[in-house]
């Protein structure tokens, strides 16, 4: 986040370490996709993921294995995914025919003698792939493999795996040539990935099992922890050579989960693109060290200060909220939020203690998904977004609302990408990496994701599913789509 006349402080961004037809809501028809109790086609709820106790037993030879249990669960995901494959390439409407890899190879990054594969030294390669040249997947067993295990669960190797296996798919369907842009194939697979990963939590995977409540929140957090690092002025090469902020990777993924694998077979460098337009992708100023590290600004009365002034200048409501600190004094329940709103006293109410909290940079030490000013400036936007909901007159108190919230401080977000002269002369602005602490609290907390009286959308995937329409269309498609 950029300000003037206001103290930065530096971030430093964090590993993720967390441990049919349609229902009816209020009365009226939803789709399942805008349903806050579905994520896609399917039911939110809780339950087991990973590994099923009556998987059947992993088949295929694997090049330098240990026989150990991190390469069975490898290969029982790579056998799912052929099998996912076998039953869905066609009817995906994917050129060409599947045929399954045959070559496998576990490896150890930490083993100095570890052998090489497509040319490539694997020692010290902590990182999971395939090789085309040689139609070979490959998988770190010492470290990529077991660190994603333990963080988020067996069924986020199966989605690993499933990304890899969707650059197989690549070059089987013939969607990527030697001049197709990294960033382009690194989307499709993540958006494979997705794919099958809705075959999993449908319940139609004989190997695999994945709840579509806190079992997808881990594989969603995976892909926010390996999004590509805050670019700085001069890395504009790795938006077209990188894998894609987490709002990025997110993106594919739900399109995948969503829609299936003809969704990613459309996605190009203008799909991609389009996706980005109009927000921040990289840092105009010089990043303080190498490392492009973000500038985050001080969680204080003077910055949620000017973040007010600077929606009343966006959107000049007739009755602007008042803003508070300390307990919320209302008649209706608020929930736990640190932010709070009462459409009785047109008041916003800010626990700066806590929120200050949510808004503290997170560093890989602290085992925390990544968190920094936006994760809190959000939720103080969503609030401020209920303000104008309230104003129209639509209903607040309610899963719906809070979908329609989420939807328009993305709107709010997007227009927060520009500058603003303020009456005060104070400035705030999104910069590179902004939206990636807000998807992340999405996940991690939800409030964002809230209506009046506090309550949320069970499923993180809904919530920012909402987040990123509310990124495609103006506030009226907020209000069209989550009535």
């Amino acid at each position: 986040m950029r300000g003037t006349a206001l103290r930065r402080s530096v971030a430093v961004c964090a590993v993720t370490l967390l441990a049919g037809c349609a229902p009816t809501v209020a009365g009226t028809a939803v789709s399942p996709v805008n349903d806050p109790f579905h994520v896609a086609d399917l039911p939110a709820k809780d339950g087991p993921s990973g590994l099923r106790d009556n998987a059947p037993a992993a088949v295929g030879k694997v090049q330098n294995t240990n026989n150990s249990d991190v390469d069975r669960l490898a290969l029982q995901a790579i056998n799912d995914i052929a099998e996912y494959w076998q039953h869905d390439y066609s009817a995906s409407g994917l050129k060409g025919s599947f045929k399954p890899i045959e070559k496998f190879l576990s490896y150890d990054a930490r083993d100095r003698n570890s052998p090489e594969a497509c040319e490539e030294d694997t020692a010290g390669l902590v990182n999971a792939f395939y090789c085309p040249s040689e139609k070979l997947m490959a998988w770190d067993r010492g470290i990529m493999v077991p660190t994603g295990r333990k963080y988020f669960g067996d069924v986020s190797v199966a989605g690993l795996i499933g990304h890899e296996y969707g650059h197989a798919i690549q070059y089987m369907a013939k969607l990527v040539t030697r001049s197709t842009p990294v960033i382009v194939r690194e989307q499709q697979a993540d958006c494979f990935a997705g794919a099958y990963l809705h075959y999993v939590a449908a319940g139609d995977s004989k190997r695999f099992m994945m709840s579509t409540g806190d079992g997808l929140n881990h594989v969603l957090a995976g892909l926010i922890t390996v999004r590509d690092p805050t670019l700085g002025p001069h890395d504009d090469d790795m938006l077209t050579d990188g894998h894609g902020t987490a709002l990025d990777r997110v993106s594919a993924f739900q399109q995948g989960f969503t829609v299936g694998p003809q969704a990613c077979a459309a996605i190009d460098l203008n799909d991609i693109k389009q996706r980005r337009k109009g927000l921040p992708m990289e840092l105009e100023d010089e990043p303080t060290d190498d490392d492009h590290r973000s500038a985050d600004l001080p969680i204080d009365k003077d910055t949620i200060g000017t973040l007010v002034e600077l929606l009343g200048v966006i959107y000049s409501p007739k009755q602007p909220p008042k803003l508070t600190y300390g307990p919320a004094k209302c008649d209706t329940s608020q929930g736990d939020s640190p932010a709070s709103y009462c459409p009785s006293t047109n008041t916003i109410s800010v626990n700066l203690p806590a929120l200050q909290q949510i808004g503290t940079p997170a560093d890989m030490a602290e085992k925390t998904l990544i968190q920094g000013d936006n994760t809190a400036f959000s939720i103080v936007v969503s609030r401020y977004m209920m303000a104008l909901e309230n104003q129209r007159g639509v209903k607040l108190d309610d899963p719906t609302a809070a979908l329609r919230t989420a939807c328009l401080t993305a709107q709010a977000q997007r227009q927060m990408a520009k500058p603003h002269d303020l009456p005060s002369g104070a400035s705030l602005q999104l910069t590179a990496g902004d939206l990636d602490k807000a998807v992340a609290g999405l996940l991690t907390n939800g409030y964002v994701a809230t209506a009046v009286d506090g309550q949320g959308v069970p499923a993180a995937f809904t919530r920012i599913a909402a987040f990123r329409a509310g990124l495609a269309t103006d506030d009226e498609g907020c209000y069209k789509r989550y009535q």
